[in-house]
């Protein structure tokens, strides 16, 4: 039940962001927005782990395959195209896609057990849970 919770809040405070984001880039710039985002996530990061963690912060160079330390690049271009979006399609519309095209890469990794996940079979009812969300999309776009 936790993990709902926990799910349930990152999903809003990810909207949230996104949002807050796009303003910063009003006033600036979308790499510079960018890059504070980044910057201020790097930050905050520390200093949690100064106040629970204190673990070696270089064990992270230990992973295997080293292309998993580029979750932070990725970052940063997550970063970018929700600020794109969100300006050029508003919150809802982009946070619909978003979420569709998450739950369908994360599908995907899943049934071809890419990236060390647990390769799993295909369900129809994922599947049609799939086609209800796209659905879904068409329509919140219908006029």
């Amino acid at each position: 039940m936790i993990g709902f919770l926990i799910a349930l809040i990152s999903g809003a405070l990810m909207s949230i962001q996104g949002v807050f984001n796009t303003q910063v880039t009003k006033a600036s710039s979308i790499w510079a927005a960018s890059a504070f985002v980044q910057f201020t996530a790097l930050i905050v990061c520390l200093g949690a782990w100064l106040c629970t963690d204190r673990s070696s912060l270089f064990k992270v160079f230990e992973v295997q395959p080293k292309y998993m330390l580029l979750g932070g690049a990725i970052g940063a271009f997550i970063t970018y195209t929700v600020i794109k979006s969100m300006d050029m399609l508003g919150p809802a519309k982009a946070v619909m896609l978003i979420v569709v095209a998450q739950l369908a890469v994360a599908y995907v990794i899943e049934l071809l057990g890419w990236f060390g996940v647990e390769k799993q079979p295909w369900e129809w009812r994922k599947g049609i849970g799939m086609a209800v969300a796209v659905l879904g999309i068409v329509i919140f776009k219908w006029k």
